[in-house]
């Protein structure tokens, strides 16, 4: 009711009717305005032939969103929502602040609850650091960190821009809760040991959670180099850092992409894995564990963005392969389990996810188009409104990604995060494979590089030829002086 009444106060909206979950409501009136069960939505679409559906439900109400989203799915008109309760009692967002749908309604489960006991343990009044603090999941640890009143949170972040956004949102946050955190914005990349040294033990982290990583499977394939020094050497680097500045608990932030990868960014990984599983053999002092997960929704990269902005430009809307699946999970859910996930270590763990059940694709950019409030063109369809087109795997892509390199998952404290049983090298062998992956580097040597991946225990066994954009540059110009060079030994004089 308050929403129908700021609508009426505006000119861009004029609200036409009510749909309430209660049946006993059917057939009533509220202002003036007919209010229909839910059960006759159809029936309610077809008198009041509205151009969008404002869904004002609110997280305490018992609605079952998942069926609720897969009815207005099929009506084919635009579905919107309106902010939460809390947020309109904190006033952060006013009543008829209309939005797109949440990323979780289009996840289509329910997320999992906190236990907050296991959240409390390395968090309340410890001083803890997050690497990557300004990407999409090391951003989000950061929020949750903070509601949790850690003594001190170390922000550490190579972009200034990305530094400067999470410091003020962190900010805000702390002055609207009156949570008092002490927050330091540090700038500075994992690839530097001693900057990282530096910083842990000024500040006397205690936690770090290590999520700064180049993620986007293609950019990695193309920067086979960048993506080595950054996700092997940057984790080894600082977690080198840590055990020389006394960190007690590590946790890598990993991927399911580690698992027998058929991409770089997947097979780095899988070595930043394996780096810490050496480094857990080889000392006591600091815990390191690592929390393997899928596809976060909203991310930085994430399809679902890009999704709706193709649909906004009138599409069509691109999907690499028609069966292609991945393993979806909001950043909140994710972020809560990596941080729960990361207090359960002993040493060396590899901890998993539960992420549900996949998600087709292809099935996620159809919902996407029929909930804003259009059709799919399609042969049966022509008249429709967005295309679905297929624009084949990209470099390095799989079909389907797995969480679990071997069987066996061992159960934990919390029934969704598994602890999985892997392969792990001593760490005289690490320390080998390290120091040819540095050589190679340096020599500009993909081949090497790829060759000392696939020896390694990663599973690793690429799905097209090498893709490093500088690499293959390199070779055509070679190729075309050898071939200029031949033709001038051939010319006759």
């Amino acid at each position: 009711m308050q929403l129908a009444s700021a609508l009426k106060q505006g000119v861009e909206y004029r609200p036409v009717g009510f749909l309430s979950m209660e049946r006993s409501k059917h057939r009533s009136l509220i202002d003036g305005l007919p209010v229909f069960s839910f059960q006759h939505v159809e029936k309610a679409v077809r008198r009041l032939n509205p151009e969008r559906l404002l869904l004002a439900l609110d997280d305490a109400d018992n609605a079952d969103r998942r069926s609720l989203i897969q009815k207005l799915e099929q009506l084919s008109v635009t579905v919107q929502t309106v902010p939460s309760m809390t947020e309109l009692v904190s006033g952060r967002a006013r009543i008829n602040d209309i939005r797109d749908l949440d990323i979780e309604d289009l996840l289509g489960r329910d997320p999992v609850s906190p236990n907050n006991s296991l959240l409390a343990k390395d968090l309340e009044n410890k001083v803890v650091m997050v690497t990557g603090a300004g990407g999409s999941i090391g951003s989000e640890l950061c929020r949750q960190i903070v509601r949790h009143r850690p003594k001190l949170l170390v922000v550490f972040e190579q972009s200034e821009f990305a530094l400067y956004s999470i410091e003020r949102e962190l900010t805000s946050i702390n002055m609207v809760n009156g949570f008092n955190v002490e927050i330091q914005a540090i700038l500075g990349s994992v690839c530097h040991s001693r900057r990282c040294e530096k910083v842990m033990k000024a500040f006397g982290v205690q936690t770090v959670y290590h999520a700064a990583a180049y993620k986007h499977v293609p950019l990695v394939e193309h920067n086979i180099i960048e993506g080595i020094q950054n996700n092997v050497f940057g984790t080894l680097h600082t977690s080198e850092a840590a055990i020389a500045a006394g960190v007690e608990n590590f946790v890598l932030i990993s991927t399911d992409k580690a698992v027998r990868p058929t991409n770089v960014m997947g097979a780095s990984k899988r070595v930043a894995e394996l780096v810490l599983q050496g480094l857990a053999q080889r000392q006591q002092q600091t815990r390191f564990s690592m929390v393997r997960f899928g596809n976060v929704l909203g991310s930085s990269g994430s399809v679902v963005p890009l999704f709706r902005d193709q649909i906004r430009d009138g599409g069509p809307v691109t999907v690499t392969h028609p069966d292609i699946i991945r393993y979806f999970m909001t950043i909140p859910e994710a972020s809560q389990l990596v941080l729960q996930a990361g207090s359960m270590g002993g040493g060396g763990e590899v901890f998993v996810l539960d992420m549900g059940e996949p998600v087709k694709i292809a099935d996620l950019a159809r919902k996407m188009i029929h909930l804003m409030g259009l059709t799919e063109k399609t042969p049966n369809c022509p008249h429709g409104d967005i295309e679905v087109t297929y624009s084949g795997l990209r470099p390095g892509e799989k079909l389907y990604e797995e969480l679990l390199i071997g069987d066996n998952p061992q159960g934990t404290e919390h029934a969704r995060i598994m602890m999985a049983r892997e392969i792990s090298m001593s760490w005289s062998e690490v320390e080998l494979l390290l120091a040819n992956l540095m050589q190679a580097s340096q020599d500009f040597n993909c081949e090497r590089i790829i060759q000392l991946l696939k020896e390694a225990p990663t599973g690793y066994s690429p799905n097209g030829v090498m893709e490093d954009l500088v690499w293959k540059n390199q070779q055509a110009i070679q190729q075309e002086n050898r071939f200029s060079v031949d033709n001038v030994k051939s010319f006759p004089v």
